[in-house]
C-alpha cells in the first residue's frame, strides 16, 4: 500500500489530530456495533473536518438557527462521520450516544434521520435523496433571500453543503435534480463528491465509468478537481472558489481512499459495509499512530478545537439577531411576514378569500376546483409556493400574476411559459420540468429549509415515479402538498398507461401520508384546508373529468371531509338497510343510487370517505356512528383497485373497484363498461341485499 498517510499532512498538528479523532470515532463506533459503514468516514474525514472547521456556520447550542448553513450528507451510510462532527463541535448528541451507535432509542441510528437527532437536515440513506434534497434547500434559501433581503440587511444569506458519493452520482433521482440546479444556477449550493471508487460490492470500474467532471459541468455546474484527498490546502482552496462562484453550484471532485489508513482493506469494498474487525482496528490505529487502547479516545487538544464551534456559533447569530432586529424596525410588515414564514405559522385570515362554489348537476372537475382555490388563497399566503413537472395547463396548478422562480441570466426572447409577475428567484411559480422524482426531491429540502410551504404536481399515475421522496416526506413529517391530478380510468382516451388503478392502495400504504381523494368542488376546498393546516405531507388526488357538485343545503356540508368519512345523505326511518362508501368522482353515483333504491324502499346511507387515515384517527364511537357495526351490508364505490377496502365493507360487504387495466376510450364509456354507472351500483346494492334485479 501506498503510504500517503496524514503524517505528510503539511497543515498543523491540530488538524492532523482531529481527522483523526473523526476517523477513529467512527471506526470505533462501528466496531461495537458490529455494524456500518467505516470505509467512507475513514477517506473523507479531510474534507469534512475542512468544511465544518472553517467553512460552515452554524450553531451548535441552536441547531435551528434560521440563517444557518444546511449540510447534508447525502451519503447517509457514512452517517458516524456526522454524528461525529456533531459530537465533537458541541452539539446535543453525548459520547454514550456515540457508544451507542445503531442500538436501540439512542440518537445514532444507522442512517441520519431528521428529527431524531440535533443538527441532521435530512433523512438520508436511499442514495441520490439527499443530493435532491439539497438543491430545494438552495432553491428555498435564494427565493426567500430575493423576496425579504433589502439593501443593508441581508437576512437570509447562506449556502447549502453537501458530501454526495458515487452511489448518489448514480442514481437517476440525482441527475435529474442536477440538471435542474444547473439550470437556475443555485451558486449557493456547494457538494463535496467523495471520489472513492468503490461500492458495496465493488469497484465502480465495472459499472461507473462515465467522466463525472464533464457530465456536471453540460448540466451547467461549476466542477473542481482535488487530486489527493488529504491535501488539506487544496479542499479549502476549492471550497474558496466555490463560494465566490455565484451564478453555478459547484461540484468538488476529490479523490478519496475508502477505509484509509488501514493496511489491509484500504481501497477495497470490504471497507464499505462491513466493521474493519478487531485485528485490523488494531494495525489501522498502530498504521496511523493512534493509541490502540481507550477506544473512543478523544485528545483534549482535539476536543477544545471542535469546541471553538460553539462560541463562534453563538457569535454568528447573534450577529443576525442583531441584523433581524434593524430590519424588523427599518421594514416591519416584510419581518412580520418572514418570522411567521420561518416559524411555520400561516397569516391569519389566509381563509378569507376560500372560495364556495354553488350547487351544479355538470360540475367542474377537482383539478378545475383546485387551481380556483388555489389561485384563490395563494395572495394571502406568501409561503405558499410550487409548480408542477411540466403540467402546470393539465394541473391547474399555476400562480396566476406571482412570476417565475428563475435565474435571472435567461435571454428574454427565451421567456415561454410566463404565468405573471417577476422573473427571478422572487417568484413563486417552480418549472421543474418532466422530473417528478426531482421536484419531490427538491419539495422535501424546500420544505426542509423552511421559510415556504412547497407543491407540487404530477398526473396520477406518475407517482410512481416520485414515491420514494413521497414516502421519505411521510418519514420526516415535512409539509409539503402533492398534487396529483387524472386520477382514474375516467381520464378517457390518453390510455392504460395514463390511468391509475393500484395507486390509491399504494399511497395509502404509507403511514403518516393524508390520501384525499374529494368528491366534489367543495370538498376540494376542504382538502386544502386540510392540506395546509396539516403538520405533515398531504396528498390531493383529483379529476380530470367534470363531477357534479353537490347541494350542501341538502346534503351534509363539505366542512366534514375533516373528519376523513362522514355521511353525506341518510334515508329516513331508522337504521339503514345498506350503507353506500364512495370516494372522489364516484360520489355522485352513490348519491344517485340512494335515491333510487328509496323509490324501492330500500334505506340507504352515502358515506363520503375521500381519506382514510383521517377516518382512522377519530374516535370509535365516531367511526361507529358513520358505520354501524350492526349494518353489515356495505358497498364500496371507487374506480381503483379494491385492496384495503375490506376494513369498511367487512365479510358481508362488497366492493366495485377495477382489478385490470383501463383503456384507450372517451372516459365515460371507460368507466361505464368498468362498471361506475348508477344502474350497476343499485344492482351490486340489490345483490347484497339478496333482492331480485
Amino acid at each position: 500500500m501506498k503510504d500517503d498517510s496524514p503524517r505528510l499532512f503539511t497543515s498543523s498538528n491540530v488538524d492532523f489530530l482531529s481527522i483523526n479523532t473523526i476517523r477513529f470515532l467512527c471506526i470505533d463506533a462501528v466496531q461495537k456495533a458490529n455494524s456500518g459503514h467505516p470505509g467512507m468516514p475513514m477517506g473523507a474525514a479531510p474534507m469534512a473536518y475542512i468544511l465544518w472547521n472553517r467553512f460552515l456556520n452554524h450553531n451548535p447550542a441552536n441547531p435551528g438557527w434560521f440563517n444557518r448553513d444546511r449540510f447534508v450528507l447525502s451519503a447517509g451510510h457514512a452517517s458516524m462521520l456526522l454524528y461525529g462532527l456533531l459530537h465533537l463541535t458541541g452539539y446535543d448528541l453525548p459520547l454514550e450516544e456515540i457508544k451507542q451507535f445503531r442500538q436501540r432509542q439512542s440518537r445514532t441510528p444507522g442512517h441520519p434521520e431528521r428529527g431524531h437527532t440535533p443538527g441532521v437536515e435530512v433523512t438520508t440513506g436511499p442514495l441520490g435523496q439527499g443530493f435532491g434534497n439539497g438543491v430545494g434547500m438552495a432553491m428555498a434559501e435564494a427565493h426567500l433571500a430575493a423576496r425579504y433581503n433589502r439593501p443593508g440587511f441581508d437576512i437570509i444569506d447562506h449556502f447549502t453543503y453537501g458530501i454526495v458519493s458515487d452511489g448518489d452520482l448514480m442514481e437517476g433521482v440525482a441527475a435529474e435534480a442536477a440538471s435542474l440546479a444547473g439550470h437556475l444556477q443555485l451558486g449557493k449550493l456547494i457538494y463535496l463528491y467523495d471520489d472513492n471508487r468503490i461500492t458495496l460490492a465493488a469497484a465502480t470500474d465495472l459499472s461507473f465509468t462515465e467522466d463525472r467532471a464533464q457530465r456536471f459541468a453540460a448540466y451547467g455546474w461549476h466542477v473542481q478537481t482535488v487530486s489527493d484527498g488529504n491535501d488539506l490546502e487544496a479542499i479549502h482552496s476549492a471550497l474558496d472558489t466555490a463560494r465566490s462562484t455565484a451564478d453555478k453550484p459547484s461540484l468538488i471532485i476529490v479523490r478519496t481512499h475508502i477505509g484509509f489508513g488501514s493496511p489491509h482493506k484500504q481501497d477495497s469494498f470490504e471497507a464499505h459495509g462491513s466493521p474493519l474487525g478487531e485485528e485490523e482496528v488494531r494495525l489501522t490505529k498502530e498504521n496511523l499512530g493512534w493509541p490502540v487502547e481507550p477506544a473512543f479516545f478523544i485528545p483534549d487538544e482535539a476536543l477544545n478545537h471542535f469546541r471553538q464551534a460553539v462560541a463562534q456559533g453563538k457569535e454568528v447569530e447573534e450577529r443576525w439577531n442583531t441584523l433581524l432586529s434593524g430590519y424588523a424596525r427599518e421594514y416591519p410588515e416584510l419581518a412580520r411576514e418572514l418570522q411567521l414564514a420561518m416559524a411555520g405559522g400561516l397569516p391569519e385570515g389566509w381563509d378569507a378569500d376560500m372560495p364556495s362554489f354553488p350547487a351544479d348537476p355538470k360540475g367542474m372537475a377537482s383539478r378545475v376546483a383546485s387551481g380556483k382555490i388555489l389561485n384563490a388563497i395563494a395572495p394571502r399566503l406568501p409561503a405558499l409556493v410550487g409548480g408542477s413537472a411540466d403540467l402546470n395547463p393539465s394541473t391547474n396548478t399555476a400562480l396566476k400574476g406571482m412570476g417565475d422562480f428563475e435565474g435571472s441570466e435567461i435571454p428574454l426572447a427565451d421567456r415561454q411559459g410566463i404565468v405573471g409577475g417577476e422573473w427571478g428567484y422572487s417568484g413563486r411559480n417552480f418549472h421543474f420540468g418532466v422530473r417528478e422524482h426531482a421536484m419531490a426531491a427538491a419539495l422535501n429540502g424546500m420544505a426542509a429549509h423552511g421559510g415556504v410551504i412547497p407543491f407540487g404536481a404530477t398526473f396520477f399515475t406518475f407517482s410512481d415515479y416520485l414515491r420514494p421522496s413521497l414516502r421519505l416526506a411521510a418519514l420526516m413529517g415535512l409539509h409539503v402538498i402533492h398534487i396529483f391530478t387524472h386520477d382514474s380510468i375516467g381520464i378517457g382516451e390518453d390510455g392504460p398507461t395514463h390511468q391509475p388503478i393500484e395507486h390509491l392502495a399504494g399511497l395509502r400504504a404509507i403511514p403518516n401520508l393524508p390520501v384525499i381523494r374529494p368528491g366534489d368542488a367543495n370538498e376540494t376546498a376542504v382538502a386544502w384546508q386540510a392540506a395546509l393546516e396539516s403538520p405533515g405531507p398531504v396528498a390531493l388526488i383529483l379529476s380530470r373529468q367534470n363531477i357534479p357538485t353537490l347541494d350542501r343545503d341538502r346534503y351534509a356540508s363539505a366542512a366534514e371531509l375533516m373528519r376523513g368519512g362522514y355521511v353525506v345523505a341518510d334515508a329516513a326511518g331508522g337504521t339503514p338497510d345498506l350503507i353506500l362508501i364512495a370516494t372522489g368522482s364516484e360520489l355522485h353515483l352513490a348519491v344517485a343510487a340512494q335515491e333510487e333504491l328509496v323509490r324501492q324502499d330500500i334505506r340507504a346511507r352515502v358515506v363520503s370517505m375521500p381519506c382514510w387515515l383521517f377516518f382512522d384517527r377519530q374516535s370509535q364511537e365516531y367511526r361507529d356512528s358513520v358505520l354501524p357495526p350492526q349494518v353489515t351490508k356495505r358497498l364500496a364505490i371507487e374506480a381503483g383497485s379494491p385492496l384495503g377496502w375490506h376494513r369498511y365493507v367487512g365479510d358481508s360487504g362488497d366492493i366495485l373497484g377495477i382489478e385490470q387495466f383501463g383503456a384507450s376510450a372517451p372516459g365515460e364509456i371507460v368507466l361505464r363498461e368498468n362498471g361506475f354507472s348508477v344502474e350497476n351500483v343499485c344492482q351490486r346494492a340489490l345483490a347484497l341485499l339478496g333482492r331480485q334485479t
